[in-house]
């Protein structure tokens, strides 16, 4: 057996390979050929890297590719998007178990499946498809399961199951629906809070070693916005500032990301603007206001000599933030685009906040209200160029970034 020696190189082409594991769930070989040939042409070399840097399996099998992305720390935006309430998540658990006892390619109606996930779902409660809501849930679960290719829609429409209770749905259970759950090192029943299912990951090495702690400086920095020092005496930041020419050198050397390291945040940005990405900023018109609030945030920072938190943050009172909005309005409203000019400022300040915290650059304590700025959202800051002319109607100009 002859063994393909580019396989084990980490080149142009499996720098591209990566870019796809790491942005799609998975690569399904009949829908997507080319990228999944391309994984396949460098699979050691990828296999190697990710298992190596992050601890990220790679499953390469003849129908499909799949990089198991386990996160270091869970956040908000890394949910199903779709999903609305609990309810939601605990189908589409029960939904998973009910798969278990069917082989591929077998068929079943929407209405059995209504009866088994009845048994199957947990607490007293228990789901009622008399229930508009209800029978909503487990629409958006078969929808999800549906674009993901873990369930195939023979013939039907479940959302016509919004509105009629009986309506029925052919569906068939692909090969695919076997691996989109990852597998455990021990029954998921041994584990009582999601930090020891985060902590499986390590199989008994403690946080402190080399190892676990490299994988968790990489998954931070690939899987999230950025990464922020915890104080003077974070571990995992130190690490980043003691090997930031090796980690810089790697990152740039297998990837098309920069490496950037500042004294309270660390990122990874491109130098070109990728599709297959989500960037910040897109092209929405809140990530145009985020920049010029950022550039009102920067100066009055300094302005009013507002002290830094140990971690480079700035504190202020949602009465504080709605001021520096107003100011951010009254400095640049005029480019912005209609349904922002006319949105009461609550409501824009409400959609801003939340932009800034899922990216990273601010949080809000539930208990107090007080709003935490982060040194990332001012990395970059947005201001309109020097011959910057208002054009109602129009959309929002372009901004200058710094």
């Amino acid at each position: 057996m002859q063994i393909d020696k580019r396989s084990h190189i980490f080149d142009e082409k499996a720098k591209e390979a990566a870019e796809h594991l790491l942005e799609q769930f998975w690569i399904l070989r009949d829908q997507e050929p080319e990228k999944y040939q391309l994984v396949r042409e460098r699979e050691q070399a990828l296999r190697n890297y990710f298992l190596d840097k992050m601890g990220f399996r790679l499953i390469l099998h003849r129908h499909f590719a799949k990089l198991e992305k386990v996160p270091a720390e869970p956040e908000s935006w890394m949910g199903i998007q779709s999903f609305k309430h609990t309810r939601d998540y605990v189908l589409l658990c029960c939904l998973m178990g009910y798969l278990e006892n069917k082989t591929v390619d077998e068929q079943f109606l929407l209405s059995t499946l209504c009866e088994e996930l009845q048994e199957l779902y947990p607490g007293e409660e228990g789901v009622d498809w008399t229930h508009y809501e209800h029978r909503k849930s487990l629409v958006r679960v078969l929808q999800f399961v549906s674009e993901k290719d873990i369930l195939k829609v023979v013939e039907g429409d479940v959302s016509d199951f919004s509105y009629i209770e009986s309506h029925e749905v052919l569906y068939e259970v692909p090969l695919t629906a076997r691996y989109f759950l990852r597998s455990f090192p021990k029954d998921l029943f041994q584990f009582e809070t999601m930090e020891q299912i985060l902590a499986a990951e390590t199989m008994g090495r403690e946080e402190t070693t080399g190892v676990t702690r490299r994988h968790r400086v990489y998954r931070l920095l690939f899987l999230s916005p950025g990464m922020m020092t915890r104080g003077s005496d974070d571990a995992d930041f130190l690490y980043l500032r003691n090997y930031r020419h090796r980690i810089r050198e790697d990152i740039e050397k297998h990837t098309d990301f920069q490496f950037e390291l500042y004294k309270n945040t660390a990122l990874l940005t491109l130098t070109e603007r990728k599709l297959r990405y989500n960037l910040f900023p897109d092209n929405r018109v809140i990530c145009d206001l985020a920049l010029q609030f950022a550039a009102v945030a920067r100066q009055n920072q300094v302005d009013e000599q507002i002290p830094l938190q140990q971690d480079g943050s700035i504190y202020l009172t949602k009465v504080d933030f709605l001021n520096w909005l107003k100011i951010c309005r009254e400095r640049y409203a005029a480019g912005w685009s209609k349904q922002y000019r006319e949105m009461s400022i609550a409501d824009t300040a409400r959609e801003l906040l939340e932009l800034l915290i899922e990216w990273k650059m601010a949080t809000r304590d539930a208990a107090t209200g007080v709003i935490s700025l982060y040194p990332l959202l001012v990395r970059t800051i947005g201001n309109y160029p020097g011959d910057f002319k208002p054009r109602p109607e129009e959309g929002v100009e372009s901004l200058e970034e710094e």
